[in-house]
């Protein structure tokens, strides 16, 4: 299908950015999309699957089923480890996913290292690429931990800072999102009954790798500021928060 046919076909389905997402699909294919390919937007298939690509902060991610998309939201986040980090600093990314935040807060900060965790083989596949692409491969550990379980010891401490953007929707709100999230992996947003079940693992089970005087970077619900205060409070910790562009709450620094 050429570019038009594509804009027509996703104005009659109500899609909002009908003519972006045309031109996209065009300039990725080609100029002549499979048909098959524009049937699975219409499904609401995510934009960035059907590519296979997308930019986040500075650098081009692979992206596939099997992660978490990029969103410009997180960018928060890799702008406050890039902040806060100290010189050299080495710091852990748990729920790596795609990579994105460690990636790139390492491709900014060219003094640091990092070590990045998830739980599946898939994922940390793309993750070990997206590293490639982006050119620092060699400051970038990748390693298989599961967040809700104790650390490995083939995650070694200490660090400087732990960065982590986990799963945090509560379960009950998963299936009513929008039809795009929904085909998102369940297991990179279901965040337990109350959306906290990370946050409770990473403070408890992964503190002894925090080296003293470091600190945690979370990104947070919208909803979840209060929250997070008073598990930062828990564990005797002062909660700085920052907000995101579109003036929500979404990064919380622990220290």
């Amino acid at each position: 299908m050429k570019e038009e046919e594509i804009r027509a076909a996703l104005e009659r389905a109500d899609f909002e950015n009908a003519r972006g997402e045309a031109r996209l699909l065009a300039e990725h294919y080609d100029g002549e999309v499979p048909r098959e390919v524009v049937e699975r937007r219409l499904a609401h298939e995510p934009l960035q699957y059907l590519l296979g690509e997308w930019w986040f902060c500075r650098e081009r991610y692979i992206v596939t089923p099997q992660c978490l998309i990029p969103r410009a939201d997180t960018e928060t986040l890799v702008e406050q480890a890039i902040r806060h980090l100290p010189e050299h600093a080495r710091f852990l990314d748990l729920c790596t996913g795609s990579g994105c935040v460690a990636i790139s807060t390492l491709c900014a900060r060219p003094d640091t290292a990092a070590v990045a965790v998830d739980k599946f083989d898939g994922t940390l596949a793309v993750a070990r690429r997206n590293a490639e692409i982006n050119g620092v491969a060699k400051r970038c550990t990748i390693c298989r931990a599961d967040v809700l379980a104790d650390p490995p010891a083939a995650v070694p401490g200490a660090f400087d800072a732990v960065l982590a953007n986990p799963p945090y929707i509560p379960d009950a709100v998963v299936p009513t999102l929008a039809p795009e999230v929904r085909h998102e992996p369940p297991a990179a947003l279901c965040g337990g009954a109350d959306g906290l079940d990370f946050y409770r693992a990473m403070l408890t089970r992964w503190a002894k790798l925090l080296r003293r005087g470091g600190f945690w970077l979370f990104e947070i619900g919208y909803d979840q500021a209060d929250a997070l205060r008073a598990l930062a409070k828990e564990h005797g910790l002062f909660c700085e928060l920052t907000r995101d562009l579109g003036g929500h709450d979404r990064v919380v620094r622990l220290f």
